[in-house]
């Protein structure tokens, strides 16, 4: 009914999978569901390693340590209630677990983001005043940079959840997509100040993650200036090298997003759509892992060691049957 307000809406239906074909859905679920254990272990791999190679424990890995929790974290308040739905036939969520779930969405995402940003900021310390690194990139120094990241992506989570979930929804209560997508939800709103709020919303949201994508791609223009600067190819491909996996991890995270956020408006099937939004949301979390250790040349040999060292140590342990 018109003007019914938000208080008086217990739930929302998830319509994502529901026009999809049956036969379909499991195939789905199968392999969403593979690429989200992939994503956990992978992540828990290159924590795991980070925090028992002592080499390791160096301001650039800090950060991809808490990048990884933050994939896992990302993937967890969003894939297991996909999971879930795509092989249920009750979509619905309570207004309530529609809030959460938007706000942890909210807070990992930009924590992500503001995470790529720091992580930026660290290799053009690292490249372009090296006699320096020690003193601007200390271990308490970094502690303070990845806890500033993580109370700012709380910050940002809570504001535009309060925001969102202070509107008045009335009318249908089918949000179209699996997850309490803020543009999806935000189409469900009306009243007065409806227009501005979401303006308002969207205006936040681009301003920040454009924020730090201006912060990063500047931080790679002095990188550039600084590695032309070498005068030897070899030592410009190897201080190079150290910026690959993060460059091509900031390459996936914003192309994606743009794929979801920054597309043309027009006919669009209910098909692409929802599965465009899983790219960001399930692949680009499950490409992060692959990116990292198969780029960074220090972790993937530490990944290596330390499976052989583990297979080893086991194959010696396991009793002689003959």
């Amino acid at each position: 009914m018109p003007g019914q307000n938000y208080s008086t809406m217990s739930e929302f239906i998830l319509f994502g999978f529901s026009g999809f074909p049956q036969q379909l859905l499991p195939v789905l679920f199968l392999l969403y569901l593979l690429m989200f254990l992939f994503t956990l272990l992978g992540n828990l791999l290159i924590m795991a390693t980070i925090w028992i190679e002592h080499r390791l424990h160096t301001p650039m890995y800090l950060f991809l340590c808490a990048l990884s929790n933050s994939k896992i974290l990302l993937t967890v308040a969003i894939t297991p209630r996909m999971l879930a739905d795509l092989l249920s036939t009750h979509r619905s969520i309570t207004f309530v677990s529609c809030a959460g779930q938007m706000f942890f969405s909210f807070m990992f995402g930009f924590t992500h983001s503001f995470l790529l940003m720091a992580m930026g900021y660290d290799r053009y310390v690292a490249i372009c005043h090296p006699l320096r690194y020690n003193v601007l990139m200390s271990p308490h120094d970094c502690a303070h940079l990845v806890a500033w990241t993580w109370a700012g992506g709380s910050v940002m989570g809570m504001m535009v959840t309060m925001i969102v979930f202070h509107l008045t929804f009335c009318g249908s209560n089918v949000i179209h997509h699996f997850a309490c997508h803020v543009l999806s939800l935000l189409k469900l709103a009306c009243g007065n100040k409806t227009s501005s709020v979401i303006m308002g919303v969207m205006l936040v949201c681009v301003t920040a993650l454009k924020g730090c994508l201006f912060l990063i791609i500047l931080s790679y223009v002095f990188i550039m200036a600084a590695t032309l600067r070498i005068p030897s190819a070899e030592g410009r491909q190897k201080t190079f090298s150290t910026c690959v996996s993060h460059l091509t991890v900031v390459v996936v995270h914003y192309s994606f997003a743009s794929l979801i956020y920054l597309k043309p408006k027009g006919l669009h099937s209910m098909y692409s759509d929802t599965l465009m939004a899983t790219t960001y949301t399930v692949f680009t979390p499950f490409l992060s892992p692959i990116i990292f250790s198969l780029r960074n040349k220090k972790l993937k040999n530490a990944i290596n060691k330390n499976f052989h060292r583990k297979f080893c140590l086991l194959s010696s342990c396991m009793p002689i049957w003959w």
